[in-house]
């Protein structure tokens, strides 16, 4: 590694600034901190980092048009991997962000309550809404939440979005590991949205399901169109919903590695405000400061301009990334 170089308060202030919006920013950081060792470690995305391994992909999926029987299988594998015992159901979209601004033409309305802190995009979508706690949030005509929530792990239990009598949109971007928790087996009228990148660790694929009440489905495919995702993310897609011993290998892997999260920051005096299978989001009063060390140490985490002492770590992938963390935090604890 090479010699770190001491960072103005600035560029610690430019770099939350530049990061606070999402993770995944390794370029801003870089341009930030341009003396740390590379390659990066990206820890600021919850995304799993262990991929599905993506097999050969037939030229086909690449030539032609994606064809309706190849998405109708798709649709079909993640339904069976949801709980959703009718495919009519869902429809898969380009990214569940996609989803969730094509929603919002799709369901128009001037009341909008989002359960916060949440994820940036409901704001951005809905610049008008009311950000409440889900206890505040049933006067609203559509109540927006993530469950479990992002950034803190937080979980609504699913009788509690069941009694609600307003329109919902449920993202459960980080369900996957978590099946007990989802929504979609007792929707009672709710949208769901599901995520393929965080869990299967390919993110690049843009893929995405929306599950909801067959009139918004055939809505939502009217506007997405003939062709909605590529054909190879169809063929990537309907193999990993249909691996269920990979499925199952990574739930393991997810929460052994995010245990062994939890207890490395609580070694290292940082508090677990909130969790999931994916990330582990800490409270301390020095977070940005560990936030610039790690960055000068070539490790992304993602900070908070709203809540300055918080920070989220995903979960190292290798031996050697657990080492690079953890040799890290204790250099910033020696030096605090």
């Amino acid at each position: 590694m090479t010699p770190m170089q001491p960072v103005q308060a600035s560029q610690v202030s430019q770099a939350t600034e530049a990061l606070h919006w999402h993770g995944g920013q390794i370029e801003a950081a870089a341009r930030t901190y341009p003396d740390a060792p590379l390659p990066w470690l990206d820890l600021s995305t919850g995304i799993s980092p262990w991929p599905y391994r993506v097999g050969r992909i037939d030229r086909e999926a690449w030539h032609r048009l994606p064809s309706i029987e190849g998405l109708k299988a798709l649709e079909e594998a993640a339904s069976a991997f949801f709980g959703l015992h009718n495919p009519e159901q869902i429809a898969a979209v380009p990214g569940s962000d996609i989803a969730i601004r094509l929603l919002a033409r799709l369901l128009e309305t001037d009341r909008v309550s989002i359960v916060s802190p949440s994820y940036g995009a409901y704001a951005a979508t809905w610049p008008q809404a009311r950000h409440v706690s889900f206890a505040a949030a049933r006067n609203a005509d559509l109540l927006v939440c993530a469950n479990p929530n992002n950034p803190d792990g937080a979980i609504i239990p699913a009788q509690a979005l069941q009694r609600i009598h307003n329109m919902r949109i449920v993202d459960e971007a980080f369900a996957d590991a978590m099946p007990t928790e989802s929504l979609i087996p007792h929707r009672n009228g709710a949208v769901v949205l599901r995520s393929f990148g965080k869990f299967f660790g390919l993110a690049g694929v843009r893929l995405g399901f929306v599950i909801a009440d067959r009139p918004l489905i055939r809505s939502l495919k009217t506007m997405l169109g003939d062709w909605p995702i590529s054909g190879a993310a169809i063929a990537i897609g309907t193999s990993a919903y249909r691996d269920t011993l990979w499925q199952e290998r990574q739930k393991r892997r997810l929460l052994r590695a995010s245990n062994r999260l939890g207890r490395m920051l609580t070694t290292y005096g940082l508090e677990t405000v909130g969790k999931t299978a994916n990330f582990h989001l800490c409270r301390h009063e020095a977070a940005a400061s560990l936030f610039a060390h790690l960055c000068r140490h070539g490790i992304l985490v993602r900070p908070f301009s709203a809540e300055p002492s918080w920070l989220r770590f995903g979960l190292p992938g290798s031996t050697p990334d657990w080492h690079r963390l953890e040799t890290a935090l204790n250099s910033w604890r020696h030096h605090a």
